[in-house]
């Protein structure tokens, strides 16, 4: 029996032997008290040198293996290993916790350190990547996190204190140094008097005179500067290997343990110290004392054993009679033998006179031996094994006894078996584990201690027979206790660990009184001692309450949560592709309106109901929190949550309230209930459910308790949305979470068999249990409220007492109640309680007298409730107080209002526990009737009055009912197979009938005059009973399953029949015939009713995931054409009737929980009412006509399937959404070469290899050189100077104005560009490393000139090609924050909001992640999926924080930012005829929550939060790309595609409600004008188009002014500088020639050739140029006049390049043909072909003339280069005369020269371009990778040294030095750029 409580006595830790040096270092310190810190095991040791104490920290649950020192060396930081690692501050003094950090490192924490100002802690994690961390740990939150580096480090400690450093080592040496690294002195350890060879140092302390050292042989040493050679030993311990050996001595205080580090040592348990050391030759496994204490056994791991002398450590005799190790010997109660065990499983008994000889052998055994026993007369042994037998044997022979009665009376001299009667308790009850190592029973105290592999000592009653009995627990050591022994004399307990090596002392403290208990040591109260773990039933405790008891077993698990439906959705679309192929049915024109629900949740809910500040009543039902008003009998409704609500709890204000729901990732919403508006959505730290909230007194914070196993506890602050702590609260459900009103650090939870006190640290909380002492047990806990002091506490318990508690401490309890206390509240002046008895108690303010009582009884009952008490003295579970009145919730679902004078009003009540699934309404008036599983039948009022008019009792629960067509009766069936009809009036029976034994589960009058009744059972079968006559007329068989439904037809004469097998059955009457109808007859029947869920006309009702939902009711209005139904997942569904086809559109409503089982509309379709099963909620619904339209918005979803319709067209549109971005890191080449690169071909040898010194004349030069009088000087850098270009084709939104209009800034390629508007001059921000989608400018005068922009990336792995966010000041070019983003592919939207404190950005991921920032911090506050299709953009509204929309492909949805969560709601187009989803492509916003979003086919629409209210037809013709909204006026800009046209214009400015506008047309000469960005400044419009202009308009004059041009579409091949002038030509993809100048720093001309250019050349005086196009053809124009001189088209292929020959004769003309022709100049403009050169081997890539213009250089396609003869085009083969040529230029990528440009990383990407300076000494190149690399010319070494210059995107394309090599000109592919790079020459 005793073994059902712990036992009372407890174990004080009193020191610990041992110190971990091993795989630590620096964990030694000394605190400002002069005390030692470090740690060991899991316990942190402070211990005082001066007083020989130690004190213990043991906030960790496993392994520490980091410590760090506070700069004021009072806190210090320890972190473990562990599957959750978390790390603790704590002071020294105290041994308190601080703070606990958690949640983030995985493995453990290997290293910590404080910042110098001791505000922030880093710490490094063991987890693959070495994550660091960086924490504000008075908070408790991690403010950044970044993976480390991956290898480890030769010096093991350093230590830095004022005079300068300490560092040890391997070597055993501390070296001192002062403050500048020259060193002091060396101390060298080994050579000490303590010192040994292999001395390592793990740890240095310097401070003063002293030094600390942790060695890795667990020593600490303390050594004395002028004192060096004597350290003192302060500490050691066993080092390497396990730790197994224990034995006590059996007179002395003296405890002598053995290891694997071979040594065996002596302790001394009154000293604390090493009293002996001796190393033996093995590893040790286990020892013994002789009852004399003269000799010692120690038993080896080779199989030897040794026996010593204690008193000189001398050996007596070594003994290996066996080769496994020796595990357990003992030495007989009368000192004549020795017991020897081994792990061969044979034990062998020694004669310790005879010089231990070997006496005898038991061998019963079968596996190794584990433990060991004697009995007092030395004549048994008993032994347990590995497999957990035990045995016994006869002394000393070792025959083993059989014969169980003959070892009934033996009296064991010790007891350390843990297989036996008496230990029975120590195991579990229901598991089978082997995981306890050892125990050692107590007789004297009874009691029994034990040590498993789980680091855990408990203590036990001795004996203890059943298992599973209860203990208490401590903790302490890290994973196996190996060993546990009592001292001689019982004051101790010695544990020892296996792989921690620690010696543990624990001080034996008996059962005591009350008094000593206020005495623990603070720390001991961690250690949660009464455990919970023991899982018998303590018969102590009253049975539980049949109600709490019930409670207890209710599971709030679901099988599908509706959070999995979008992805069950996908999986079943992706099944179903084919299916939907037909039109679908629109969605119907009807809407329906939460109007009034009956219910409360009382059953499993408590403290959930409370008056707001202007008296409204406040409480929860189903998924709905309710604001109900007494005065005008109305409800409004916070439908937020999309389950069951489980909790509620109200702000201090009264104006605010939270609730918890059912889910798997379970949120809390914080809503206000005036607005009913959520203010925040807490979410991601629950599973399965939230069951308590409270907030705090200042109403900041929120604690909240989840259902997962371990009922988390969380502390958040609610208004960020941020955890702040959490905890694991108990195994046992908890009913209520209080926060202390005085401290908002401090918190209480109650539940079953628990009541614990928390208080914050950190990220984490500590929790005590309350301390019961002798006043009572540990009772399960209902309620708790906090009392007028901080450390008052009251609780109400499962008995009917009120426990009252100060600090953890109970100090007494007052009988409240009959039964449990479920409710209570504090009051100014007192406690008000409610109980199981019904009744409400007033108390005085320290429960010493209870002032008055109610008793809620249905006498009380005033005049003008709203219903009828079912029964007297309902359970209480809700009490709350205010306006005069009591307010009390019912466990039956009633909430009653008490006067303080005694009269009882009821004012809302729905059905009591059980499901509800019967409904009817009345065929003429406005009331229906419900029966439910709770045995009552009710007839509610549907008329403004809303209540309860008539309840019955019945003897059985119900499953349906049915008014009789003319409303005087009401037909019941039951669920035991009955069925009765009542008079409807007075619910009294008038006849009743029981044919059947399942449930009735429908029940139907025949129409007319109601003459059969048809009734359905579960027994597959449909009795019709004629009415009058009351007999059984007919029966319908040939259902094989249950029946579900039953409608007649008009005519009474037919049955339509649902079945659970999903048939469709249809009988006759009244005879009950089945008949078979064809389904295209079923329509034209004409039904009386229809609440059929099978067949053609409702086949849309079933949902793509209707595998996982049944649809349970229907029920057609009257004029036949909205069906309503109601399915398993708790959706209310509208239908437009006939639902034909699959998957019908439809609006649904979420207010029910799961099933919803009936929906019934009334006779006048003016309401729906519906039934929730397992809520027993009853929920009204008002009908809203298609015609009538009320102001106030419904709130329902439009069916979640996307829309067929396409949402519109436009080439610009579908080409930015099927862009895909690559990153430059994966680019491929643009041009398609093939063959093995010039890197890694074989280099054949030249001809003339000559000797070094030589008498040939010297070699010619390699270029010809045009500054040859001149000292060359090489160019040592490139200076980014302009670009020409805009990102307008992909991007939108990215043209901005800074500084007043001073300057513009925008973005191509991957640089930020500010641009002034006067000079022209630009500046750049380079530091984004890939391509830049999106750019935004910060509004808030806060943030002037800061900027946002996102980039390009790859996977959102938070590694360098991520797609990140940067955030930089647009003036200085300051990076301020870089956010890794969680969207892989890029980012293609950012807005800041209203204050500029937060960033919103899109993702291009398949989900369109939207994410919000705060962008300082660097920290994600919220993220969500955004859409399934492409997010064009996103924005803030401009007066906001937390409301942003975002528009995309057929997408348009209103956001909330609440706390960390995002909420969605879709745009409502229902309210304008005929709109439908349109692609969305731009967004701007008005005053009065307007929004206004532009579509794709031109139109705007108008949106009123998120209802469509106008169109704005045509507002441009083509797609609206771009709109922006003035902050100072509200004039809005909207920038489209239009053709230029006498009254319209591309960009138009618009009032502030889109109604007048004034059109601007851009004189750009386009057909087509696009815009794509649009900004509005002081009196000027800045538009970005598509065709990369960048156009200010004026506002007055409508005047356009071009800053910005750029090629439309891309690559730009073709690249040529001006022979002498800093002019240049481009030619591009979009077919137009550029001219560009660099100096005025603009376009000077441009021709548009009709075709795409590929690439273009100056002749040698530049007054000639020739393009050569992509069609074959080339064109030679004169420059002054810009005519054409010739043109020709030889080739049908492009043409690659094209070069005049240095003498101005020739053109040579490259194609992708294999070819180069040569046509002579001299001939004049006919251009006739001289000459081709033959047998080139594929497409020609660039040509160089030489300086004799009769040579020409050709790369080719598969990396070769050929010479040829100009112009005969004969190749030259000979290397000597290729060597001898000088070249006019080099723009070849190929040959020797240049071999050193091709990089080793270029498997898929190429070198594309290259050019030599005019000086002959630099080379350029670009790439594929979009860099540009300068190298020295000529480059004939692999792998050349460069410099690299990043901003282009993927592909440069061509590259080229301007005359007198002043700037390098770069041209972009993917991005149509130019860059003008500055040459910056070295210096003379």
């Amino acid at each position: 029996m005793a073994a059902r409580s712990a036992p009372n006595c407890h174990l004080r830790l009193e020191w610990v032997y041992g110190y971990r040096g091993h795989q630590c270092r620096n964990n030694l310190y000394y605190t400002a008290a002069k005390e030692i810190v470090y740690f060991v095991a899991g316990v942190g040791v402070v211990y005082s040198p001066r007083e020989h104490r130690q004190k213990f920290y043991r906030g960790h649950s496993d392994d520490i293996i980091s410590l760090a020192l506070h700069p004021e060396r009072v806190l210090v930081a320890t972190g473990q290993v562990g599957k959750e690692p978390y790390i603790c501050v704590w002071d020294s003094y105290t041994v308190q916790t601080i703070s606990v950090l958690k949640d983030v490192h995985t493995h453990g924490i290997a290293c910590l350190a404080f910042d110098l100002d001791g505000q922030r802690l880093v710490s490094v994690g063991l987890d693959s990547k070495n994550a660091v961390c960086v924490w504000d740990w008075k908070r408790g939150k991690m403010l950044s996190m970044a993976p480390g580096h991956t290898d480890r480090a030769g010096i093991f400690s350093m230590n830095a204190c004022e005079e300068g450093f300490a560092t040890g080592g391997r070597d055993g040496c501390i070296r001192l140094w002062d403050l500048t690294f020259k060193p002091i002195t060396v101390i060298d350890l080994r050579e000490t008097d303590q010192g040994y060879k292999g001395l390592s140092v793990r740890s240095v302390c310097w401070r003063g005179d002293h030094i600390l050292v942790g060695t890795q042989d667990s020593e600490i040493f303390e050594i004395v500067v002028h004192e060096r050679n004597k350290p003192f030993l302060i500490m050691q311990g066993h080092c390497e290997g396990e730790l197994w050996a224990l034995a006590v001595h059996p007179t002395k205080p003296l405890a002598v343990t053995g290891s694997d580090d071979r040594s065996v040592r002596i302790w001394s348990l009154v000293d604390h110290a090493l009293i002996a050391r001796c190393n033996m030759e093995e590893p040790i496994r286990c020892a013994a004392v002789n009852v004399d204490g003269i000799h010692l056994a120690l038993g080896m791991k080779d199989g030897s054993f040794t026996v010593l002398r204690v008193r000189d450590m001398t050996e007596v005799v070594h003994i290996k009679d066996r080769k496994e190790a020796i595990h357990e010997l003992k030495y007989s109660p009368d000192g004549t033998y020795l017991a020897v065990g081994c792990n061969d499983s044979s034990v062998d008994i020694y004669g310790v006179a005879q010089r231990y000889k070997k006496l005898g052998e038991c061998v019963g055994s079968l596996s190794f031996i584990t433990h060991l026993d004697w009995s007092s007369d030395s004549r048994y042994l008993q032994t347990n094994d590995g497999n957990g037998k035990r045995l016994f044997y006869r002394m000393p022979g070792g025959k083993e006894v059989t014969n169980k009665e003959e070892i009934k009376g033996v009296h064991w001299a010790s007891w350390t078996c843990v297989s036996g009667l008496e230990v029975n308790g120590i195991w579990p009850k229901y598991s089978d584990i082997n995981d306890i190592n050892s125990v050692d029973g107590n007789y004297i105290g009874q009691v029994l201690v034990t040590a498993d592999d789980y680091g855990i000592i408990k203590l036990f009653r001795y004996p203890c027979l059943r298992k599973g009995a209860k203990f208490k627990k401590y903790i302490g050591h890290s994973a196996h206790v190996t060993n546990v022994r009592w001292s001689h004399d019982y004051q101790w307990v010695i544990s020892i660990g296996g792989a921690d090596h620690s010696v543990f002392q624990w001080k034996f403290i008996p059962e005591r009184k009350l008094k000593d208990a206020l005495h623990i040591a603070p720390q001991e109260s961690l250690a949660d001692s009464n455990s919970d773990e023991s899982d018998s039933d303590m018969s102590d405790v009253p049975e539980l309450d049949s109600e709490i008891e019930q409670e207890t077993q209710l599971t709030y698990r679901r099988q599908v949560y509706k959070e999995d439906l979008p992805q069950l959705k996908e999986q079943y679309k992706e099944k179903q592709k084919s299916g939907t192929s037909k039109r679908r049915e629109k969605a119907p024109g009807n809407s329906i309106r939460l109007h009034f629900v009956h219910g409360y949740r009382g059953y499993d809910c408590r403290s959930n109901l409370f008056y707001t500040q202007i008296g409204e009543i406040v409480y929860h039902v189903a998924a709905v929190g309710v604001i109900y008003n007494r005065q005008q009998n109305t409800q409004r409704f916070y439908l937020g949550h999309d389950d069951d609500i489980l909790c509620l709890a109200i702000h201090p204000l009264k104006d605010y309230v939270a609730t918890g729901q059912v889910g798997r990732d379970p949120s809390i919403h914080i809503w206000d209930t005036e607005t009913i508006k959520p203010l925040s959505v807490l979410k991601g730290c629950h599973q399965y459910g939230v069951c308590a909230v409270d907030f705090s007194a200042d109403g900041k914070r929120l604690a909240s308790v989840g259902i997962d196993d371990s009922h988390t506890i969380v502390l958040w602050d609610w208004k960020k949305g941020e955890k702040l702590s959490i905890a694991r609260g108990s195994k046992d459900k908890i009913f209520v979470v209080k926060m202390n009103p005085y401290v908002p650090d401090k918190l209480i939870t109650a539940g079953i068999k628990h009541v614990k006190f928390w208080r914050r640290a950190g990220g984490g909380l500590i929790g005590r249990k309350g301390y019961v002492g002798t006043l009572g047990k540990n009772d399960t806990m209902m309620c708790a409220v906090y009392g007028w002091t901080e450390e008052m506490a009251f609780s109400g318990t499962s008995t009917g007492d009120v426990c009252i508690w100060r600090d953890v401490f109970l100090v007494k309890t007052v009988k409240a109640h009959d039964g449990p206390v479920f409710s209570m509240h504090a009051l100014e002046k007192g406690f008000v309680t409610g109980g199981k008895d019904g009744i409400v108690a007033l108390w005085d303010d320290s429960f010493e007298r209870c002032l008055k009582t109610y008793a809620i009884k249905r006498a009380a009952l005033a005049p003008g409730s709203k219903g009828l008490l079912l029964e007297d003295n309902p359970s209480i579970r809700a009490i709350s107080l205010g306006h005069g009145h009591i307010l009390v919730g019912t466990k039956n679902g009633e909430i009653l209002e008490v006067d303080k004078s005694g009269p009882i009003t009821l004012l809302v009540q729905g059905h009591m526990e059980g499901e509800v699934w019967g409904l009817a309404t009345h065929p003429y008036l406005p009331i229906c009737a419900t029966v439910s599983d709770d045995k009552t039948l009710r007839i509610w009022d549907l008329s403004p009055s809303h209540c309860m008019l008539a309840v019955r009792k019945l003897k059985k629960g119900g499953r349906c009912c049915c008014f009789s067509p003319d409303g005087k009766a009401l037909a019941v069936g039951m669920n035991d197979g009955s069925f009765l009809m009542a008079n409807a009036d007075t619910l009294e029976d008038l006849v009743s009938f029981h044919h059947r034994k399942d449930i009735i589960s429908d029940i139907r009058f025949s129409p007319g005059s109601g003459k059969y009744l048809a009734v359905a059972s579960h027994d597959s079968f449909i009795d019709i009973y004629n009415v009058m006559s009351s007999k059984r007329v007919g029966i319908c068989k040939g259902a094989t399953s249950y029946i579900t439904h039953v409608d007649w037809d008009i005519r009474g004469k037919l049955l339509q029949v649902n079945t659970g097998a999903k048939e469709q059955l249809f009988f006759e009457a009244p005879r009950g015939k089945k008949q078979t109808i064809p389904s295209v007859e079923v329509e034209k029947i004409c039904w009386a009713s229809w609440t059929s869920v099978l067949g053609l006309c409702c086949e849309g009702i079933w949902p793509v995931v209707g595998e996982v939902t049944d649809i349970t009711a229907s029920c057609l209005t009257s004029d036949k054409m909205v069906l309503a139904t109601g399915d398993d997942l708790g959706f209310v569904k509208l239908f437009r009737y006939p639902a034909k086809g699959k998957f019908g559109k439809f609006k649904r409503y979420v207010a029910h929980s799961t099933h919803v089982t009936n929906v019934r509309w009334t006779y006048d379709d003016s309401m729906l009412v519906t039934l929730g099963g397992a809520d027993m909620s009853l929920m009204v619904w008002t009908n809203e006509m298609e015609g009538y339209r009320e102001k106030r918005p419904c709130d329902s979803e439009e069916s979640d399937t996307d829309s067929e319709e396409d949402g519109g067209y436009d080439s610009d549109v579908t080409r930015e959404n099927e862009i895909s971005y690559t990153i430059r890191a994966l680019s491929t080449n643009i041009r398609p070469m093939f063959g093995v690169k010039p890197h890694l071909q074989g280099k054949e040898p030249s001809v003339d290899e000559r000797p070094p010194v030589s008498r040939a004349p010297p070699r010619p030069e390699k270029l010809q050189t045009n500054n040859v009088g001149k000292k060359k000087r090489p160019i040592e850098d490139l200076v980014l100077e302009l670009v020409f270009g805009y990102r307008g084709r992909d991007c939108r939104n990215n043209v901005h104005y800074l500084n007043d209009g001073d300057d513009i800034i925008y973005h191509t390629a991957s640089v930020g560009i500010l641009h002034n508007v006067a000079t022209g001059t630009q500046s750049f921000y380079q530091e984004h490393n890939d391509d830049i989608l999106c750019l935004t400018v910060n509004q808030h005068p806060k943030f002037i000139n800061i900027v946002a922009t996102g980039q390009v990336g790859d996977l959102a792995d938070m590694s360098a090609t991520a797609p990140s966010i940067h955030i930089w000041d647009a003036v200085n070019k300051q990076t301020l924050s870089i956010l890794r983003c969680y969207h892989s592919k890029g980012v293609c939207s950012v807005s800041f909001s209203a204050t500029g404190k937060l960033l919103l950005s899109v993702g291009l991921d398949p989900e369109h992640t939207i994410t919000i920032w705060r962008w300082q911090e660097g920290a994600k506050i919220a993220s969500r999926a955004g859409h399934n299709q492409r997010i064009f953009v996103a924005e803030f509204r401009p007066d906001s924080d937390s409301q942003f929309v975002s528009v995309g492909v057929k997408h348009v949805k209103f956001w909330t930012l609440a706390g960390r969560a995002l909420l969605s709601k879709k745009g409502l187009l229902s309210a304008v005829e005929d709109a439908r989803m349109q692609t969305m492509l731009a967004v701007a916003f008005g005053a009065n929550n307007l929004t206004f979003t532009g579509t794709i086919s031109g139109d705007v629409c108008v949106w009123k939060d998120h209802i469509l209210c106008r169109i704005v037809a045509r507002a441009h013709n083509g797609p609206v790309f771009a709109m922006y909204t003035t902050l100072r006026d509200g004039l809005i800009v909207t920038g489209g595609k239009e053709r230029p046209s006498k009254e319209g214009g591309a960009v138009k400015l618009w009032d502030q409600e889109l109604r007048r506008c004034r059109a601007f047309r851009l004189e750009t000469g386009q057909v087509t004008d696009c815009v794509r960005s649009v900004c509005r400044g002081k009196g000027k419009i800045l538009v970005g188009t598509r065709n990369a202009e960048i156009i200010e308009v004026g506002e007055k004059n409508a005047a356009c002014n071009i800053l910005v041009n750029g090629h439309v579409d891309g690559p730009i091949w073709g690249l040529v500088t001006h022979p002498s002038r800093d002019f240049f030509l481009s030619a591009a993809e979009d077919g137009t020639v550029r001219l560009w100048d660099i100096a005025d720093k603009k376009m000077l001309n441009k021709v548009n050739l009709g075709h795409a250019a590929r690439t273009v050349c100056y002749s040698p005086e530049g007054d000639m140029v020739a393009i050569g196009m992509k069609n074959g053809e080339f064109i030679i124009l004169l420059v002054s006049s810009l005519k054409i001189w010739g043109k020709k088209r030889d080739r049908r292929c492009a043409i690659h390049d094209i070069r005049f020959s240095p003498d101005s004769r020739f053109l040579a003309v490259g194609s992708s043909e294999n070819s180069v022709d040569f046509y002579d100049l001299t001939l004049g403009p006919t251009l006739n072909r001289i000459s081709y050169c033959r047998d080139i081997p594929s497409f020609v890539i660039q040509m160089d003339f030489s300086a004799d213009s009769r040579h020409l250089q050709v790369s080719t396609g598969c990396y070769k280069r050929q010479v040829y003869e100009v112009p005969s085009g004969k190749p030259v083969m000979d290397h000597a005369t290729m060597d001898r040529i000088t070249w006019a230029t080099w723009t070849s990528i190929l040959g020797d020269e240049v071999m050193g440009i091709w990089s080793r990383h270029a498997e898929k990407a190429n070198v594309n371009c290259a050019c030599v300076s005019h000086s002959g000494i630099s080379l350029v190149t670009g790439d594929d990778f979009g860099m540009v690399k300068l190298f020295d010319f000529p480059c004939p070494e692999k792998f050349a040294k460069h410099k690299r210059f990043l901003g282009h995107s993927p592909h440069v394309t061509n590259i080229r030095f301007t005359s007198g090599d002043r700037h390098v000109i770069s041209a972009g592919g993917d991005d149509c750029s130019l860059f003008v790079w500055k040459c910056v020459h070295m210096p003379h």
